[in-house]
């Protein structure tokens, strides 16, 4: 990583503050300065949790009389302890912020030209043993909706109301692009460029592309038009009347189109409501599942690893490698060898 020489003025002065040869008000100047730096690679939500994350952790090492920049790994060990185990009657923070407070504190290390104490093995040893103190049973993971459920649940559609017409293109558009739901209530009608295929959908930018740089998901026509994600787009902007700004906007249950755009919750509720229709618990589904969904089908279908992620965007071969065995599962169960 190339060191800018303001980044290196930045360090030697982090450690001359920290050496006592700084002023208190510039030394916090400096490590607030740390902190934004810790956000600006990540999403704003992730940048609230962070600086909320780093308060908490610089709060804490200030009543213990230790430093957090850079942080000795018994004191990090310490701290995610206390966590698991507060002494007061707060609740026992979950694994899950445990660990993304050692993520924002490793950010704030190596921004700062600190190696991160999360590595240190007295650090790992007592994280393992916060999650066996606290049993943390893995997240249940949102089922993926198949081809068969979108192609059921776009037919029940009634096409002639608003609605309907929306949450048809909002289906089979996040369907057949692999998108997030982010991505998806982000796009803008200027993001739909027409080809002879069908769409090039333009993502300015996405969960693991925060400098913005974009990429491009081809979605084709479908076979059939009832289930054809380009002609269910085309259809929801000229019921809209949209030729520009968001491409999915809120509609309320009289069929008023209103001008702001869709949430990413509206599209979770979206697709539980229509699964909830075909039978299914709702609690099973949400916005991620057309994504899951769609690498899974596609697996299904003959598609591999290297087509699917240049659709969805993953950089996990093991993410998508899950979804594709998910799809398999039923392919040869050892089960229907039993002769049951």
């Amino acid at each position: 990583m190339t060191v800018t020489g303001d980044e290196h003025d930045d360090r030697v002065l982090l450690d001359l503050a920290r050496s006592g040869q700084l002023s208190a008000a510039r030394a916090a100047a400096l490590e607030a300065k740390v902190t934004r730096a810790v956000g600006a690679t990540r999403a704003p939500s992730t940048l609230r949790a962070y600086r909320a994350d780093w308060a908490d952790f610089t709060t804490w090492c200030q009543q213990l009389g230790a430093d957090a920049l850079p942080a000795r790994p018994e004191v990090l060990a310490a701290y995610i302890s206390e966590m698991a185990q507060p002494d007061d009657d707060r609740q026992p923070a979950a694994v899950a912020t445990i660990e993304r407070r050692l993520s924002a504190i490793s950010k704030a290390h190596r921004l700062a030209g600190h190696p991160s104490p999360r590595s240190d093995p007295l650090v790992s040893e007592t994280l393992r043993g916060v999650r066996r103190l606290l049993k943390v049973a893995p997240r249940v993971r949102k089922k993926g909706t198949l081809t068969a459920d979108i192609r059921a649940a776009v037919a029940a559609l009634d096409p002639d109301t608003t609605l309907a017409v929306r949450d048809r293109a909002v289906l089979l558009l996040a369907f057949a692009g692999g998108l997030r739901r982010s991505e998806l209530v982000g796009l803008d009608v200027e993001d739909l460029e027409a080809a002879p295929q069908g769409y090039v959908v333009h993502l300015r930018s996405s969960k693991t592309d925060q400098e913005g740089a974009g990429r491009q998901v081809p979605v084709t026509y479908g076979a059939d038009p009832v289930c054809c994600p380009v002609r269910a787009v085309r259809a929801w902007l000229t019921a809209a009347g949209s030729t520009t700004g968001p491409v999915f906007r809120s509609v309320d249950r009289h069929g008023n189109i209103s001008s702001s755009r869709l949430t990413g919750q509206s599209v979770a509720l979206i697709v539980k409501r229509h699964m909830g229709r075909l039978g299914y618990p709702e609690s099973d589904f949400g916005g991620h599942s057309l994504r899951r969904g769609h690498a899974t089908s596609a697996a299904k279908g003959g598609a591999n690893e290297r087509t699917i992620m240049a659709t969805t965007g993953h950089r996990s071969i093991r993410t998508v490698r899950g979804y594709i065995e998910d799809g398999q599962l039923f392919d040869d169960p050892s089960s229907s060898y039993l002769g049951l």
